[in-house]
């Protein structure tokens, strides 16, 4: 069966004056795993660049782990690879320092806070991130998964999920995700059915293209522990396989590499060892931006479009699973042109980290205020057929006091298309369909005109009400 995708809580509806902006309790950060084939610069550039990126942005992700293991360049993975992971965040402790300025942070928690749960906005330190860099399944393929595959790796998956934290976990695979493959089939060995599916009813994996195999077996999806997973686990783990995100990540950057040459080499300890491309650029980096908490999406829903891509759930690339997926027409189409138009903005956001990471200062994102609410999680509002709803946004602000530019879109794929009375306005209305509708999606992005013109979202989520 599809996964239960829309909220259903929401918030009275306001069409008066906004009140002021709600003070929330502080949002804590989405629970992130890596699974990467990290390697030399020559070999395997991109897992390089990638973890510069998402470390630059660790203020965003907790960090549950990073995980070295197989792809398309090694079965089996070298142990030796590992060293590379351990430069970035070698360098990443050097950085930190700066980038912590970003928000004001003027020191770390001790490590046991650290490794409790983590607020949007804490720099953790690098020992925190040391102790989460480990080793995963180093043998690729279905055929490995059982007896004498475990890993400190999927040793660590189990851990993480019998926490007493209600967040999903992000694993996101850079390589293959024969990790995740391997802790599932450990968890069904030693929990009862009903906690067995509970565990994997923890986890979030979104693969890019399948690496579970080397490059020359690409095309044997069977050999892949990844078609087990979406067989097995179809109802339970809500599984995302990119076949669009990554190619024009990989694409793009190759185009524009003078910005990264310009921008982001040569900037802070990570700059400087940010490595040409060899094939792409960043090729694993969309599997992250996938569920950033910038407001524009909720990772639950992958139709939600975020700078990690648009997907739905159908048939696979294998013509025989079911996943949440993008390889298909028309759906490869529509990711493709919401890429495209948002690769200039998710550069920008990490090449301003970058000068932070040089400099210690810089610019920093709009913050988003919605008929009085601030959050990155989605608005939620009701309103009846025909009905004209207020969406005011006048209280978003800049911290550097910088000019605004506002746009409000309708993210439109699956519902009617609605009006919207001034695009470019701080406040606008939206007049509901004279039908009940599926959900209406209705985007507020907001750029300042500092470095980089920085851009912030919030999702408002419209629904009918009889």
């Amino acid at each position: 069966m599809k996964r239960t995708i829309y909220l259903t809580s929401a918030l009275a509806l306001c069409a008066c004056s906004p009140k002021p902006a709600e003070q929330a309790a502080p949002e804590l950060k989405p629970r992130l795993v890596v699974l990467t084939d990290i390697g030399p610069a020559e070999h395997e550039p991109d897992d390089n660049e990638s973890a510069i990126r998402l470390l630059s942005f660790a203020d965003r992700f907790e960090i549950e782990a990073i995980c070295t293991t197989t792809g398309w360049n090694c079965d089996p993975y070298p142990e030796s690879s590992a060293k590379y992971l351990d430069i970035v965040v070698d360098n990443y402790g050097v950085d930190v320092n700066n980038l912590m300025m970003r928000s004001g942070q003027t020191g770390f928690k001790s490590l046991d806070e650290e490794n409790g749960r983590q607020e949007l906005g804490y720099w953790p330190s690098v020992e925190y991130i040391r102790s989460r860099t480990m080793a995963g399944s180093h043998r690729a393929g279905i055929g490995v998964i059982g007896e004498g595959n475990d890993s400190p790796g999927s040793d660590m998956l189990i851990k993480l999920a019998a926490e007493d934290d209600p967040r999903p976990i992000y694993v996101t695979a850079w390589g293959g995700a024969n990790t995740l493959s391997q802790a599932i089939w450990r968890a069904k060995q030693t929990k009862s059915p009903e906690d067995f599916k509970r565990f994997v009813r923890k986890f979030r994996l979104y693969t890019i293209t399948d690496q579970d195999m080397v490059y020359e077996q690409r095309n044997d999806l069977a050999f892949s522990s990844h078609q087990w997973l979406r067989d097995e686990f179809r109802d339970d783990l809500l599984f995302v396989w990119d076949e669009s995100a990554w190619l024009n990540q990989n694409a793009i950057g190759v185009q524009n590499w003078d910005k990264y040459a310009e921008l982001i080499q040569g900037h802070g300890a990570m700059g400087k060892a940010y490595p040409k491309f060899h094939y792409g650029v960043e090729g694993d980096t969309p599997s992250f931006l996938n569920c950033m908490p910038n407001g524009l999406n909720d990772p639950e829903d992958p139709t939600q479009v975020g700078w990690g891509g648009y997907h739905v759930f159908g048939i696979s690339k294998d013509s025989i699973t079911y996943c949440w997926t993008n390889w298909a027409q028309p759906e490869k189409d529509i990711s493709d042109a919401y890429e495209r138009r948002f690769y200039p903005d998710e550069f920008n956001d990490f090449a301003a980290r970058m000068a932070w990471a040089q400099d210690g200062t810089g610019n920093t994102n709009p913050v988003v205020v919605v008929n009085g609410t601030q959050s990155v999680k989605p608005l939620m509002l009701e309103a009846k057929a025909g009905e004209t709803v207020r969406l005011n946004a006048s209280e978003t602000y800049d911290p550097e006091g910088d000019d605004l530019t506002f746009l409000w879109w309708q993210q439109a794929e699956h519902c009617l298309p609605v009006a919207i009375s001034d695009p470019a306005a701080k406040t606008i209305d939206v007049t509901m369909p004279t039908e009940p509708t599926e959900p209406i999606h209705i985007i507020c992005e907001v750029h300042d005109n500092g470095a980089f013109n920085l851009v912030s979202y919030r999702r408002v989520i419209i629904s009918n009400i009889k």
